[in-house]
């Protein structure tokens, strides 16, 4: 009888990850600023990124410069935080 999650474990350490992953070894500034505590239905600015809803909504159309450029906003003030405070 195959053991499935053996092969599985397997073909994942002789598996390289895409040339896409490799070359992302840590978090960029690029990446969303999420934290998961959204609160844009209630709030002009989002509580938990500190992001407008438009800018929340408009995240993956953004080009590499919009989206410093809200990094350096944010980041200016105190965002991202998941506890509120």
């Amino acid at each position: 009888m195959t053991d499935f999650k053996e092969v599985a474990r397997s073909r994942a350490a002789d598996a390289s990850p895409p040339p896409a992953v490799q070359k992302r070894d840590s978090f960029t500034a690029t990446d969303s600023p999420c934290v998961a505590v959204c609160s844009t239905l209630f709030d002009d600015i989002c509580r938990g990124c500190g992001r407008t809803a438009m800018e929340v909504s408009n995240w993956v159309f953004m080009d590499e410069a919009e989206r410093q450029a809200v990094w350096t906003r944010i980041l200016a003030q105190g965002y991202p935080r998941r506890n509120n405070k």
